[in-house]
């Protein structure tokens, strides 16, 4: 099958980024690889903007928007999403990110001839005016060893090949539900890294995500509830995970 026909799934788990969601979905209308699917879960039981983001969309039929009847959170939202997706390659994106135009063009390419499942891309950190703060330079292949110890991967960057969407699946955490996938992943399947900034990773400080006592929290049950790791062992990757943390912020602002 040609490329030009392999459709690729877009994911796009959406709750209150209002400010942000009209540049993320015209950085994926604006894609030079056009032939994808975009499937939109509302995740707010506020349906303010969900009339707000169906004018978006409008009249573009690659645009599916779904609502769920009450707030259920980004991994129940995201799993609903793979399980309605019909493409070849499933790609991830936040309501609050942006791609360069030829993301999904170049990560196809390089996935077909690479004959790799899963892959990954450098990615810029930008404010929330859209100003480039940072950068996160990745490896160009990542095993499960050195995921326990430092989750490079932005999920705004990820897309997997659909053969092993079956293994694609979102745990109910608050925090660092990526994370907990992309360590059972790379159990099978190694992360092939793209070095080249294809994405724009927005860090907004209110963001869920931000909140350090959950962080740590929730990277304790990433190793002691599904890496099965004892509580000793746990504690110990947390600190390596926290210490790897720092030092890639602290390289991220010098880029």
């Amino acid at each position: 099958m040609l490329k030009e026909r392999m459709l690729i799934s877009i994911i796009i788990p959406y709750y209150k980024k209002k400010k942000f969601i009209t540049k993320t979905l015209n950085s994926i209308k604006n894609q030079s690889y056009k032939y994808f699917e975009v499937i939109i879960v509302y995740d707010d039981e506020d349906l303010s903007d969900f009339y707000f983001i169906k004018n978006i969309i409008h009249k573009d039929s690659r645009f599916k928007i779904y609502k769920n009847l009450k707030n259920k959170g980004v991994s129940k939202s995201r799993n609903f999403a793979i399980s309605k997706s019909k493409g070849h390659f499933i790609s991830f994106i936040d309501s609050d990110d942006v791609w360069n135009k030829d993301k999904l063009k170049f990560q196809l390419n390089f996935m077909l001839k690479n004959r790799c499942l899963i892959s990954h891309t450098n990615y810029n950190l930008i404010n929330t005016s859209g100003n480039k703060i940072g950068q996160m330079n990745i490896s160009l292949v990542l095993k499960h060893k050195d995921l326990l110890r430092s989750c490079d991967i932005g999920t705004s960057t990820v897309m997997i090949n659909s053969k092993i969407k079956k293994l694609i699946k979102f745990s109910n955490i608050e925090t660092k539900e990526d994370f907990v996938l992309w360590l059972k992943l790379s159990k099978k399947h190694k992360f092939f890294g793209i070095q080249k900034n294809l994405v724009s990773w927005r860090k907004v400080s209110n963001s869920l995500s931000s909140s350090l006592m959950i962080k740590f929290r929730d990277a304790f049950l990433v190793y002691f509830r599904y890496e099965k790791f004892n509580f000793i062992k746990s504690i110990f990757f947390v600190l390596i995970l926290s210490m790897n943390y720092i030092k890639k912020s602290l390289k991220q602002k010098i880029n």
